[in-house]
């Protein structure tokens, strides 16, 4: 029997290096993976000399982007050819985090013969709105993310893109920030994370929605994350409830971790056992 192969999709501002400790996890469980870096991420990211101790904040304000003109579209062909390269040596469960669930969807959209399972984990699957309409329901209202509006270090409209400066010193921002990523984590695990977020993410989330007649034929796992503050229960559950609306006959296999948004990535190793049971599925 030919091995799978798990490919992993960062959230916003995260790269490939995110996933190094489950893979790590997973390759001694026996198993191969290999993680993407999206677009204008990765060595390709951009990070400003004012980005750097001390900070300049009006240049970095200023300083253009290469996210600038990268979309959801790009996301979408970037992995399409990584996961058609990849199942070449058999199959493939793809794995998104975050926002990295919208690149999933696309990605089986388009060519679902390609994905042997999804994993969303605590991840975006728009059914039945846009990211946009999900990112203003009342499901999204208590996330912590809803108050870090303070951490943006450029105008998106003039940049081209999202700029985040997450090597600001405010306590105050700091303080939501771990509620909401990590609130489960120690004080270095916390910044030890924020060291391996980009500045830069793209504006366009797309509009896509999950089409019925392609990613609704792949078999797919959502793990809910219970103590998530950026994602609230809610949101996963409305995910979750869509999409097995939009396919009853193909419902979501559902599990649950009480864990927080960022601890899947610093702690993996109860996800990796997640993940492992899936390749008998």
């Amino acid at each position: 029997m030919t091995a799978s192969t798990f490919v992993f999709v960062p959230g916003a501002g995260s790269n490939s290096f995110t996933w190094a400790p489950m893979q790590r996890e997973l390759a001694l469980r026996g198993h191969r993976s290999l993680a993407v870096d999206l677009p204008g991420h990765g060595f390709g990211a951009t990070f400003p000399a004012a980005y750097q101790a001390p900070q300049d904040l009006a240049a970095l304000a200023t300083t253009p982007s290469a996210m600038a003109g990268i979309g959801h579209a790009d996301n979408v062909a970037h992995v399409l050819d990584v996961v058609r390269r990849v199942r070449e040596h058999g199959p493939v469960i793809l794995v998104g985090h975050s926002r990295g669930g919208l690149t999933l969807t696309g990605v089986a959209n388009a060519a679902p013969e390609l994905v042997d399972r999804l994993v969303y984990i605590s991840a975006w699957c728009c059914a039945a709105d846009t990211p946009a309409g999900y990112q203003a329901s009342a499901e999204n209202a208590s996330s912590a993310l809803n108050d870090v509006g303070g951490l943006l270090a450029a105008n998106p409209m003039e940049l081209g893109a999202l700029r985040f400066n997450w090597r600001t010193a405010d306590p105050a921002l700091l303080a939501i920030l771990r509620e909401a990523v990590l609130a489960d984590g120690t004080d270095d695990e916390f910044h030890g994370y924020l060291n391996t977020l980009e500045p830069d993410e793209s504006l366009d989330a797309g509009e896509e929605r999950a089409d019925p007649g392609t990613w609704g034929r792949v078999p797919r796992t959502y793990v809910r994350l219970t103590a998530d503050r950026a994602m609230p229960i809610a949101l996963q559950d409305r995910f979750i409830a869509d999409a097995d609306a939009l396919t009853p006959d193909n419902p979501f296999d559902v599990r649950s971790l009480d864990v927080s948004h960022a601890a899947v990535l610093v702690h993996p190793e109860e996800t990796a056992a997640l993940l492992s049971s899936l390749v008998r599925v």
